[in-house]
């Protein structure tokens, strides 16, 4: 970074966020990646995003924006508010060539995710990543940039389900539930309904199932026994099953 004479800054290797308001234009200047990092939650330092805490009318040409229009853009002197409200809300700026090889590696890791996280339901068996690459194409899925891969393998991993492009269905959890005899005999039909299958079940002291389930049961699943034993339930995981 070389500071030059007056309101100039100049920077090199950065990535630029910017964002209208107020009927000005407003710059951040960022490290390479770190802005879809900060958007994520998976960096939350401003000092490890940011190449320079400074406000630009225009990064390219090293122009930093007066802080009379920026105050009155954004109602306050809170620079790092400022700063911090572009980041979150403005448009990450990316070359032709940048945006092509971002969304193809964010593609790639989606198609992995689902590979990961699904299996047929008629065999049982996992999708190669290519096979939900294509699938993925087929059923017009756009990838999404500024959403995380997770998110979206999730979301793709719903289409796919609704669909006839591919047939796919979430890796089961095996867990164990176990609670006092008097409350399992109680709620056992509660826990069956929102179980996949029950693999087996003990009935002594205390009501002991060992079932498969959906992950996205399992926050229900431990709330409901919670609850319902008092606390003296548990819902323990025991791994995945395709």
């Amino acid at each position: 970074m070389i500071r030059q004479p007056g309101t100039q800054i100049k920077l090199t290797n950065v990535s630029i966020v910017r964002m209208k308001k107020g009927g000005k234009r407003f710059e951040i200047a960022c490290y390479k990646n770190k802005a879809n990092e900060f958007r994520s939650g998976i960096e939350t330092d401003l000092s490890e995003v940011l190449q320079i805490e400074q406000v630009f009318s225009n990064v390219p040409k090293g122009q930093v924006a007066k802080k009379e229009d920026w105050a009155k853009a954004f109602a306050t002197e809170d620079i790092n508010k400022v700063i911090e409200e572009i980041l979150r809300k403005g448009e990450l700026q990316v070359n032709n060539l940048e945006r092509t090889h971002q969304l193809s590696s964010l593609s790639r890791e989606i198609a992995t995710l689902v590979t990961e996280m699904t299996v047929d339901p008629t065999t049982g068996r996992k999708h190669t990543v290519g096979m939900v690459e294509k699938a993925m194409v087929e059923a017009g899925y756009s990838v999404k940039p500024d959403k995380t891969a997770k998110a979206q393998a999730l979301e793709l991993i719903r289409t796919l389900a609704a669909g006839d492009t591919l047939p796919v269905r979430r890796v089961r959890m095996r867990v164990r539930v176990t609670m006092p005899a008097k409350d399992g005999k109680r709620i056992k039909d509660k826990v069956v309904e929102m179980v996949e299958e029950v693999e087996d079940e003990d009935v002594g002291a205390e009501w002991e199932a060992v079932v498969q389930i959906d992950p996205s049961a399992f926050r229900a699943l431990t709330d409901l026994v919670n609850n319902e034993s008092k606390g003296k339930g548990r819902v323990e995981s025991m791994g995945s099953v395709n």
